[in-house]
């Protein structure tokens, strides 16, 4: 498959399986993986406030999915240090700009081939960016 296949059948994956429901009230929320190969989330809950998350598939080092016995599950992304940034606006207890090296992302029940399809398509974006 080609880079632009890859990146399309990703943000498919992740947008069908991203569960917004969980947590407090999203107004709005994206994820993608970019063309030129980074994974970002924005949050936007009802009161305006924003979560933004930013990595590029160059730092990933594994994916982990946590099935917790209910509706919801959570998707581990981790990369290889802190290089996940992680900044929030308009939040009333500060705006933050920090790094981490776990994105949780909370999604619906999937099946372990979709994970390990992701983690395939995630790994040879990877090598092919180096």
């Amino acid at each position: 498959m080609s880079d632009q296949e890859w990146i399309n059948w990703s943000n498919k994956f992740l947008t069908e399986s991203f569960e917004p429901a969980v947590g407090p009230k999203l107004k709005k929320y994206e994820i993608m993986l970019t063309p030129d190969h980074f994974i970002r989330l924005r949050k936007t809950y009802q009161q305006g406030k924003q979560e933004y998350y930013s990595f590029s598939i160059k730092r990933f080092a594994a994916i982990t999915y946590l099935n917790s016995g209910v509706s919801t599950d959570t998707l581990k992304l981790q990369t290889q240090a802190d290089d996940i940034i992680v900044q929030t606006y308009n939040d009333p207890k500060g705006d933050v700009d920090s790094m981490a090296t776990t994105l949780n992302i909370p999604v619906k029940k999937i099946a372990a081939s979709k994970i390990d399809s992701l983690k395939l398509a995630l790994s040879v974006l990877k090598a092919r960016s180096l």
